[in-house]
Order: structure tokens, then C-alpha cells, then sequence
């Protein structure tokens, strides 16, 4: 059978964004995972750090293929080349390549009902480290982060006492200043809001598959990223 290969972030550095791969019938996520180290020794030091998606789900060791099979390779997140056009929306989460306008998302989340309404903008700042920064690209496996920016955003709404809540991620170049990310979150008191939002960012950074490059008067890397959780993290290395 036949895989399609997807790799982000630092690994598309080392391998190519998109290849195919041929194993036999019934093959797993982690015989795939095994044959792509023996092909590809500089693999080595993502042993049980990144995660696997198949068809944009992630994917534990034992899941078995089918021909046709997309597979996405996901270092760790931190936040290029984008699959589907943009912006691609949710009901309530957006990502786009275009500015992010945080008194529009504000205004479409609030309501007469609500007596907080939180929000998070994330902004590019222009030092790391103590490095200075001129800008940033955030580069993002589309289709899937739509749907795991939603899926959040539904488990924040049925874990809190909140009665709304948006997400928005920008991806693309951008400049110091301008806005990563946005979360409004609204319900009818404020602590339900607070608690909500910040799981909210603590979340997205961890399982959103959106990379940042970032780019310094001295030269650029990929920001390291967050581990991902241990039940998205299918024991690769195995």
C-alpha cells in the first residue's frame, strides 16, 4: 500500500513536506515509524517526542494503516506552507493568514447574559531569550488545527461554567506586535471565564499543530514547543 507522507515544522527541514511511502498491507503507525528511522538516521533525537496523525486524528503505536493513508509527522508545537485555502472556520475557532481583529471576536462572543467576557491576545514581542526579534512564521497543519482549535474549544465549554468562547490562530509571516493569537471567552461570571481562558492557551500550545519560526538579527530556528500530552504521543520510538 501507499502512504502519503506530511512533515512540519523543524522535521520538514529534514525531510521533504511531502513524500510516499510503500509498506505492505495491514502495516502499522509504528512500523512506519521504524521504517522511516532506518531511511532517515537524523530522526533519531524525536524518539517519543512527536506525535502521528493519520487523516488528521491522532494515532497511537497499534493504529493500522490503509492504502491512501494520510500521515502527518508532528514535532512538538510552538506556534510555510499552508494545503487548504484560507481562513478555514469552525463554529467557534478560525485560522487564518490574515490580521487578527480581537474587538471583532470580542463583540461576535458577547452577550446580554454574560457579566465577563475575557480575552487573550498573544502578540509577537521583539526579544527571546535575549535575542533580538524581527519576526516570526507560523506555519500549520491546516485542516487539523481547525478541528483541534473546536475540539477545545467544546471540551472548554462542557469543563467550565462559561457560556461561549472563540479561538482564533494566525499563521503565516508576522511582524512585532501583531496578534498570534486570540481567545474570548464569555460567561456569567468572571472566575469561570478566567479559569476557562487560560486552560484554553495552556491547551493550544501543546496539541494545536502550529509551528513557530522565528526569526533573530543573528539568524532563525524553530521554537522548541511544548511536549505533547502522553495520550497523544503514541509511543513513536517504539
Amino acid at each position: 500500500m501507499q502512504l502519503r507522507i506530511l512533515s512540519f515544522g523543524r522535521l520538514r527541514d529534514l525531510l521533504s513536506a511531502e513524500s510516499r511511502v510503500e509498506l505492505p498491507s495491514g502495516a502499522t503507525v509504528g512500523e512506519l515509524w521504524r521504517n522511516l528511522k532506518a531511511a532517515h538516521a537524523e530522526l533519531a533525537p524525536y524518539e517519543g517526542s512527536l506525535a502521528i496523525a493519520v487523516n488528521q486524528q491522532f494515532a497511537v503505536h497499534d493504529t493500522v494503516l490503509k492504502d491512501g493513508d494520510e500521515v502527518a509527522l508532528l514535532p512538538p508545537v510552538s506556534g510555510g506552507r499552508q494545503d487548504e485555502a484560507l481562513p478555514l472556520r469552525t463554529e467557534h475557532a478560525t485560522l487564518q493568514g490574515e490580521p487578527l481583529d480581537s474587538a471583532a471576536l470580542m463583540a461576535s462572543c458577547r452577550a446580554g447574559e454574560d457579566g465577563a467576557a475575557i480575552l487573550f491576545d498573544g502578540m509577537v514581542r521583539n526579544n527571546t531569550r535575549g535575542r533580538r526579534t524581527l519576526y516570526l512564521e507560523y506555519e500549520s497543519y491546516p485542516a487539523m488545527a481547525v478541528a483541534e482549535m473546536e475540539r477545545l474549544a467544546a471540551e472548554a465549554l462542557s469543563k467550565f461554567a462559561i457560556r461561549d468562547v472563540r479561538v482564533a490562530h494566525r499563521v503565516g509571516r508576522l511582524e512585532i506586535g501583531e496578534s498570534s493569537v486570540v481567545i474570548v471567552v464569555a460567561s456569567a461570571h468572571r472566575a469561570a471565564a478566567f479559569e476557562a481562558c487560560r486552560w484554553l492557551i495552556d491547551s493550544l500550545k501543546k496539541t494545536v499543530p502550529v509551528w513557530k519560526r522565528e526569526f533573530f538579527a543573528d539568524g532563525a530556528e524553530w521554537a522548541a514547543g511544548d511536549p505533547f500530552p502522553p495520550e497523544v504521543t503514541p509511543g513513536a520510538g517504539k
